[in-house]
């Protein structure tokens, strides 16, 4: 199903150097910027120490109408984006796999194993944007509670009469 609404946005990671004996840097996803700039993917932004932020380049927000009651449930819990970053081969190290408004996609992206997906605050335009698909889109659904069919006692365990021949 194709999005209804698409929000391009750009995504900042930060790497710094590891404690680990396993592992020369940690990446991790900081911020999501309302816009793209018009910057080249992987420029560095700022350089601290052992810690370095990137634009990592331009991505995505797709709004889909059959989310709208998570995207509801998103706003009242906090307003974030969740971005999935994946590991390449090459350099750099990771590429944006996506950036979404949905907690479950969000959730459901941490089960890739190798991923690293981080809930990052959502930016003040995207949020109105949010909200207003939202209010446009939102269908509450009743919840229809199922009753089961009373079983029947007379057909449960009836068999035929078994041959001695079996």
């Amino acid at each position: 199903m194709s999005a209804l609404v698409s929000i391009p946005v750009g995504v900042v990671v930060e790497r710094r150097k590891a404690m680990s004996q396993w592992a020369d840097f940690v990446w991790q996803p900081v911020a999501v910027l309302p816009d793209r700039p018009e910057v080249a993917p992987w420029t560095v932004l700022r350089h601290d120490g052992d810690r370095t932020s990137f634009y990592a380049g331009p991505a995505v927000v797709e709004l889909h109408r059959t989310e709208t009651s998570n995207y509801r449930d998103n706003l009242v819990a906090g307003a974030q984006l969740w971005i999935v970053l994946r590991p390449t081969e090459a350099d750099p190290a990771y590429e944006i796999a996506r950036v979404t408004a949905d907690p479950s996609e969000g959730e459901g992206a941490t089960e890739a194993g190798n991923d690293i997906v981080e809930a990052v605050p959502m930016p003040d335009s995207i949020r109105a944007t949010l909200e207003a698909f939202v209010a446009e889109h939102h269908v509450e659904q009743t919840f229809y509670k199922r009753k089961r069919d009373r079983a029947d006692n007379e057909a449960l365990g009836r068999r035929g009469r078994m041959r001695e021949d079996d």
